[in-house]
């Protein structure tokens, strides 16, 4: 009897122990409706932020609208004029607005925000379709997008041209879209676009449906040179078969980090984090992005301090981020 007693004791602790396990996070009732603004129409963070919006919605009671917007810059506005609650944000912009330097300068600093996570890489991708630009010092004198004035590729773009002593001036710049670029360049309007986001990019994989896409390497050392002055900035790696390209491109990438506003509630952050990172395996089978996703990754973030809700669910999870 004493060893059946011992056993079902046992039995009872292991129970106990793997319910605390698996009771480490909740969705939160009294969720409310909130906007989420992501990217242009082309990008990812639009083709990637609607499939997260649908999942939040459908496994909790927070209800999330992805809607398609100018992208980083645009998504801090929203979110410090009331218009949206989440949005996409790329890290080195995100920071500039904290920090109210570059084209947030004369704005002052916009610190109404906070983290809510970073989710993965994204490149920066010089596209061109002819073969004989193999470096960044051949854009020189090219007609070469470099994004909306202000955007984050647009930052982006003058930061690697500013690498190997180039400037706005010595190219003939012009001011699209991802979707627009791709045309341009279709059309022969421009010999290369800067695309700054996750690859595959829409955009891109359409262009290189029909036409054989280049993407532009940056060696070593002009990579270490942006990384030095700038820590936003990562080595990153293209494989050749992400556009069917002849070879591997190397490149370098900044984060692609969603961000709420300070107002928000608690429980709508919480059940974005939950209605992500609890489904990351039915996430995949919608968007290859979440299998990026780690909550490694997701709460490494520093500069710029987590929202609360961010910081309950990660508590949860065992980890302690830094909130307001």
């Amino acid at each position: 009897m004493k060893k059946v007693l011992s056993i079902l004791l046992a039995l009872c602790l292991v129970l106990s122990v793997a319910a605390v396990a698996f009771a480490d996070a909740a969705a939160k009732d009294g969720g409310s409706k909130i906007i989420f603004t992501t990217g242009g129409e082309a990008g990812t963070y639009f083709g990637f932020g609607g499939v997260l919006a649908q999942k939040v919605s459908e496994v909790t009671s927070t209800n999330v609208t992805a809607t398609a917007s100018g992208g980083s810059a645009a998504n801090i506005d929203a979110l410090d004029m009331g218009d949206a609650q989440l949005g996409f944000s790329q890290s080195d912009v995100l920071s500039y607005a904290y920090e109210g330097v570059r084209s947030f300068e004369d704005l002052g600093a916009i610190n109404n925000f906070s983290i809510v996570a970073p989710l993965y890489m994204e490149q920066v991708q010089v596209v061109t379709m002819n073969p004989d630009i193999k470096t960044v010092a051949d854009l020189k004198g090219k007609a070469v997008s470099i994004g909306a004035a202000g955007s984050g590729v647009y930052f982006n773009a003058i930061d690697v041209l500013g690498v190997y002593g180039l400037t706005e001036e010595d190219i003939k710049p012009t001011y699209q879209s991802f979707a627009d670029s791709a045309e341009a360049l279709q059309d022969g309007q421009i010999d290369a676009a800067f695309i700054v986001a996750g690859a595959p990019t829409t955009a891109v994989t359409s262009l290189a449906t029909t036409n054989n896409v280049y993407l532009v390497s940056l060696d070593d050392e002009h990579i270490n040179a942006l990384i030095e002055e700038s820590p936003f900035y990562a080595k990153a790696v293209i494989p050749a078969e992400t556009y069917k390209m002849p070879e591997d491109a190397t490149t370098v990438a900044v984060s692609a980090v969603v961000i709420a506003a300070d107002d928000v509630a608690d429980a709508d952050v919480y059940n974005f984090l939950f209605g992500v990172f609890e489904n990351l395996d039915a996430l995949a089978q919608i968007h290859d992005k979440a299998n990026e996703l780690s909550l490694e990754f997701a709460s490494s973030f520093s500069g710029v301090p987590y929202h609360s809700g961010a910081v309950a669910y990660f508590a949860d999870k065992g980890i302690t981020v830094e909130g307001k």
